[in-house]
């Protein structure tokens, strides 16, 4: 009965993951094998380590602030009305059910200098227009509001169903021991919703670590290689400039980090249910 959804993980997931370490391993001609010199290669490159650092640095502010900002909108949610909660809830999942791509071209409309909506409005509240995708900071923030618009909903919905599930006694016993919302929140919401939130930051991690569509719609990876990221980095190596097994080292130094932190957040919610 697991025989095909083990087939279906070989075929999609181990063969390519093989493949890929096989893969860089090889030179650029894919004629002879070079063992780690592809890896010792990047860690000499000073936009590599420019990759890592943005890398990082995206995933935690937009896994950060999806998280926050989907707890507060399911928190939000959860006490309007049941035929409010429908209303509210479709319209907030249309920013995660749109294609990525096709909202990523919308966002470019957004910030682009001259003629953007943006602008616009910063000119009409008497602010200078910024050239949101040209100026390192500015792209490397773009890139990272559209990530956490899109993904908010998902932290959105997976928290409004863990919040359904919390026993309404838990609450009616706090409120009579005298506990204020503050205190319900801090000591019945969120030991309830513990297990949840790592599985929902673990799997944003990995989603988020290996974003593609935004960066290479806004940005393509600059302005001076600012936003790319390992997975838009491995491409641009990989495929644009034909280096299939650079690019494949690249993609793999994700393996790594994905498995430590997935590592620490089971094990934490092994250690919380036993």
């Amino acid at each position: 009965m697991t025989l095909p959804l083990i087939l279906l993980i070989v075929g999609l997931v181990a063969y390519p993951f093989f493949y890929a370490i096989y893969l860089s391993l090889l030179n650029k001609r894919e004629t002879a094998f070079v063992g780690l010199d592809n890896f010792r290669f990047l860690l000499t490159r000073d936009t590599f380590w420019l990759v890592v650092q943005t890398s990082f640095l995206f995933t935690s502010l937009a896994v950060l602030w999806k998280a926050i900002l989907g707890l507060t909108l399911a928190l939000v949610i959860h006490t309007l009305p049941p035929r409010g909660q429908r209303v509210w809830r479709g319209l907030s999942l249309i920013p995660w059910v749109m294609p990525l791509a096709l909202s990523s071209l919308g966002w470019w409309w957004i910030y682009e200098p001259t003629h953007s909506a943006l602008n616009w409005v910063l000119v009409l509240l008497g602010f200078s227009p910024k050239s949101w995708l040209a100026e390192p900071f500015w792209a490397r923030f773009s890139v990272t509001l559209v990530n956490i618009w899109y993904g908010t909903p998902f932290f959105m919905i997976t928290y409004l169903a863990g919040l359904k599930s919390i026993p309404q006694e838990l609450y009616e016993s706090s409120a009579i021991d005298g506990a204020n919302a503050a205190q319900r929140l801090r000591y019945v919401t969120l030991p309830m919703l513990k297990n949840i939130i790592a599985i929902t930051l673990l799997f944003s991690t990995i989603v988020t670590l290996a974003t593609f569509d935004i960066v290479r719609v806004l940005t393509r990876g600059g302005p001076r290689e600012w936003t790319h990221l390992f997975g838009t980095y491995a491409f641009e190596l990989g495929i644009a400039s034909g280096d299939v097994p650079l690019g494949a080292a690249v993609s793999l130094f994700m393996f790594p980090i994905l498995a430590v932190s997935a590592f620490f957040i089971l094990r934490g919610i092994r250690r919380s249910t036993s």
